[in-house]
């Protein structure tokens, strides 16, 4: 008979599931920075590419307060939002809507992040995970703000010049 799966069960399959897409979107950035028109689109993907090598860590760190190896297992949702991201790429390439269209795709992954990130801090304070939960916390309020700078982005100048072309 299969063991009972609980609540730990499902915080570190997320734990894996995250840490495969941050890895995952590590590798991406980089092509979405030399896609992008704009010099501060570029400066944003950059500074996003930072900061992910820094949730890896605290993922990593997670990992290690669960007494678990740091391994990811392939997510399905990122490896769609990203493909979704690379097909934007190549059908607007050169066109004055292509930093809207990887503003739209940088957001959809920001968005899944802040979903995965905000159940696993819930979890994590369920189960006295208090360090954990600390560390995603962190990395929750970093989404947000990556979400909330690519809005300002997008609002102050990369929507009209997609719109006036």
């Amino acid at each position: 008979m299969p063991k009972e799966k609980t609540l730990n069960d499902l915080f570190h399959d997320g734990l894996k599931d995250i840490y495969y897409a941050e890895r995952k979107i590590i590798k991406t950035l980089p092509k979405m920075k030399q896609a992008a028109q704009s010099n501060d689109l570029k400066a944003a993907f950059e500074k996003h590419h930072e900061q992910t090598e820094t949730h890896v860590e605290r993922l990593t760190q997670i990992f290690e307060i669960i007494g678990k190896p740091a391994r990811g297992k392939t997510c399905d949702a990122i490896e769609g939002i990203i493909a979704e991201g690379e097909e934007i790429i190549e059908e607007f390439k050169d066109t004055p809507a292509l930093d809207a269209g990887l503003i739209s795709s940088a957001q959809a992954v920001e968005h899944y992040e802040m979903a995965r990130y905000g159940t696993l801090k819930r979890w994590a304070v369920e189960l006295g995970l208090k360090d954990a939960a600390k560390l995603l916390d962190q990395t929750l309020k970093e989404e947000y703000q990556t979400d909330s700078d690519l809005t300002k982005l997008a609002d102050s100048s990369v929507n009209r010049k997609a719109l006036a072309a």
